[in-house]
């Protein structure tokens, strides 16, 4: 895993990676609702919008909560290996769609669904812990934030994509 400030932005290549992925679960969304009336290209530019805010802004605001815990060197290794594990997390997510998309029984699906967040969340706090050599509390943290700048972002995109 490359850990300098070069790597960290090569790094970001993930995103490229997980865009099929994104779109994939976009269109799994879409394919439950009408189509809006004026079409879809602008919640199409919207959920793409949200997608690149979603790659940056995490990144950006975790760096002088990083730097405060005296582990600014690290930071590189911590968005290499945070842009990694998204990768990761989006296959399983493609995979939990295709099987709902099948249709199990509720209580599956369910159980599924909470399996697939909790493991997200799980390897986003472990990755954290050691990368940055820090505690688990202050791990809960950072992944706590990243659910709030995407929930923040979420609503962001939905508004866009009303108008």
């Amino acid at each position: 895993m490359e850990t300098t400030p070069a790597g960290a932005l090569r790094s970001f290549a993930a995103a490229a990676i997980c865009l099929p992925a994104f779109l994939g679960l976009r269109i799994f969304a879409w394919s439950n609702i009408e189509t809006p009336p004026g079409g879809l290209l602008r919640p199409l530019t919207a959920e793409l919008t949200g997608y690149v805010y979603g790659w940056v802004l995490f990144v950006l605001v975790s760096l002088p909560i990083i730097a405060g815990w005296g582990r600014a060197a690290l930071w590189p290794r911590f968005v290499v290996a945070w842009n990694w594990i998204s990768v990761v997390q989006y296959l399983v997510q493609i995979a939990l769609a295709v099987l709902l998309f099948l249709g199990p029984p509720s209580i599956l699906a369910q159980g599924l669904t909470l399996a697939v967040i909790g493991y997200s969340l799980w390897l986003e706090w472990f990755m954290a812990k050691t990368v940055l050599g820090i505690s688990g509390g202050r791990a809960t943290g950072l992944v706590v934030l990243d659910l709030a700048l995407g929930l923040f972002i979420a609503g962001f995109v939905q508004r866009l994509s009303i108008g």
